[in-house]
């Protein structure tokens, strides 16, 4: 997909603020803390075509709304995926103002995620 450059301008800006981790690196935090989410931030159709293995859903635009009530420990490890890295990147960020610490968005996203040939499933 082709992105405007005011919105690659928004993401940049908060890649500067959040921490990324590639899929093995997503992985092996996963499975170091299995009170970690794995949540991916795409919209509803994405999610039901196929989606990580143990992710939680909770779509770009409600995720800043629900997470509270999904995950009220500010603490508890989230790793945020989307399509390629960009739209979860500014959940993370987003994330990390309402007071959540220890927030990563996947960097490469879904895409990465398929090409590394990790686990994933349909709904």
């Amino acid at each position: 997909m082709q992105h405007s450059a005011g919105f690659l301008k928004l993401v940049e800006d908060a890649k500067t603020r959040i921490r990324e981790l590639d899929v093995a690196e997503t992985r092996a935090h996963l499975a170091a803390n299995p009170q970690a989410h794995l949540i991916d931030v795409r919209e509803d159709h994405e999610w039901q075509q196929a989606h990580a293995t143990g992710a939680e859903h909770l779509g770009r635009g409600i995720i800043e709304r629900d997470i509270e009530q999904r995950v009220p420990d500010h603490a508890t490890e989230l790793v945020l995926y989307c399509g390629g890295g960009y739209r979860s990147a500014l959940a993370a960020d987003n994330l990390q103002r309402m007071g959540y610490t220890n927030v990563y968005s996947m960097a490469g996203g879904w895409k990465a995620w398929q090409e590394a040939g990790a686990p994933t499933e349909q709904d």
